[in-house]
């Protein structure tokens, strides 16, 4: 190979936490594209910064800025509404700019950034509108609904404009250059980010100050219109019929019957002697990926159509497989804090039920409710359990969430592994709506091992504190 020819290594990211990183790697991480901190610091100025006049175009004094960006650089997790509450809203308000400025990609993307300008710059202004909600809708789904956080946030902020003197027009100037990728040139002294480095330096010539404008004109538009922005009209939605759509949707308890030639039962004992055979052959065909936190993580793709894979996820648990089978079951606010609110709909036998759930999203986007039919079984062979589940529709059970998510497939195997120990694998297959095929394949296999790296912690948790009383 030439000397001159350099193999590219992509980041890893793995030294740093919230500045710089990725949305999706982020996503990985945490299951929602934005860190919780930068969230909080969102809540902190819409409770506390209405009415600061020049908020966001006034500076904070950087000194506090940097302690405050190594003190969430170091523990994200750390930071909440109280740890908020002690710092000056301009110093939060420069964080949050610094934190989209260091984006290694700008939010509306760099193929996309030039689309969104090209709207104000050649498109009629009675037709914007619908041309931005065209160029949302080709956005990748965690920079799309990250732009939503942050529009509304910034609408929230220019709805008290009378006190702080920071209209729509006024906030776009602070965030435009952060948010769009532009030929002109930008700042870019607190990150070395190469991808995001303007191509000329000086005194921006004519073109690239009409980019600014339409910029500027842009992000403001979206801000007073960050309501009708994210809403697909109903002619575009008729034109969008994809087969797999209905094919995914859920099924009263008399149609699966109908479709089984028995009744659920049958269903559910197909779903558990597959589940099993796929112990027995040792769960060949699967394609592994890395998943990190001692979590096994790999995927299968499915032949019948729908275009979401088949996730497996497994991990080792402390603990006996019937009390990994109940936390699993009957204590999920125990792991996973996104549970909402949850209950039985109706008890078909001692083993079956019809289950409701309602699961937090990122605000402001809706939450998810489930429907499931699930079944368990504790006295299968060498001591092992299964939990199978899949989303029904039924009459006592209203949508209580702003959504409803469809669980395709989901399996929990539990099988003794050692002394008091247990090897949880869960395959699952669910359509949370509203996002790309593309979202499923790079980031719902993450949030699913990082489910099941919950479970396993909750363990540890309960170890450490049922220890020993110190006798001081």
């Amino acid at each position: 190979m030439p000397k001159f020819i350099k193999r590219f290594k992509a980041p890893d990211y793995k030294d740093r936490n919230v500045f710089g990183v990725p949305l999706l790697v982020v996503l990985q991480r945490t299951s929602q594209p934005l860190p919780q901190c930068i969230l909080y610091a969102m809540r902190y100025l819409r409770r506390t910064a209405t009415d600061a006049v020049g908020i966001f175009r006034k500076s904070g004094v950087r000194s506090r800025i940097q302690k405050l960006r190594n003190q969430i650089e170091a523990n994200p997790g750390i930071f909440n509404l109280m740890n908020f509450d002690s710092l000056q809203a301009y110093d939060v308000a420069d964080l949050l700019k610094q934190y989209f400025r260091e984006l290694p990609e700008c939010l509306l993307t760099n193929k996309l950034s030039e689309t969104f300008i090209s709207i104000h710059q050649h498109i009629p202004p009675d037709y914007r509108l619908e041309a931005l909600q065209a160029a949302v809708m080709l956005m990748p789904d965690e920079n799309r609904e990250v732009l939503q956080s942050l529009l509304l946030f910034l609408s929230d902020m220019a709805q008290h404009s009378d006190q702080n003197q920071m209209t729509a027009s006024n906030l776009a100037v602070c965030f435009a250059p952060s948010l769009f990728h532009m030929c002109g040139p930008r700042n870019n002294q607190i990150t070395g980010s190469p991808k995001r480095n303007r191509k000329n330096l000086g005194v921006p010539d004519q073109k690239e100050l009409l980019e600014q404008k339409a910029a500027h004109e842009c992000l403001t538009q979206m801000v007073l219109d960050c309501k009708k922005l994210f809403v697909i009209p109903e002619d575009t939605i008729t034109k969008c019929k994809f087969s797999y759509m209905e094919q995914g949707d859920p099924v009263t308890l008399e149609e699966l019957s109908n479709k089984t030639s028995s009744n659920h039962s049958a269903h559910i004992d197909t779903c558990i002697q597959g589940l099993l055979k796929e112990s027995r052959d040792r769960f060949k065909g699967w394609d592994v990926i890395s998943a990190g936190d001692h979590v096994d993580l790999a995927f299968k793709k499915v032949g019948d159509g729908h275009p979401l894979r088949l996730w497996k996820t497994a991990v080792d648990v402390e603990a006996p497989p019937v009390e990994v089978l109940n936390r699993v079951l009957r204590e999920r606010h125990l792991w996973d804090d996104d549970l909402l609110k949850w209950g039985v709909i109706e008890k078909l036998d001692k083993e079956t039920e019809v289950f409701q759930y309602v699961l937090n999203s990122m605000a402001p986007h809706p939450t998810r409710d489930f429907c499931e039919l699930r079944s368990w079984r504790t006295d299968l062979p060498k001591g092992a359990c299964v939990l199978v589940s899949t989303s029904v529709e039924h009459p006592n059970a209203p949508l209580l969430g702003g959504v409803r998510a469809a669980s395709l497939a989901s399996r929990y195997l539990i099988e003794p592994c050692g002394s008091g120990k247990s090897r949880l694998t869960h395959i699952c297959r669910v359509d949370t709506r509203g996002r790309t095929p593309e979202w499923y394949s790079k980031a719902y296999g993450h949030i699913c091992a990082s489910s099941v790296g919950r479970v396993r912690d909750s363990f540890k948790q309960n170890t450490l504190s049922d220890g020993p009383e110190t006798k001081v």
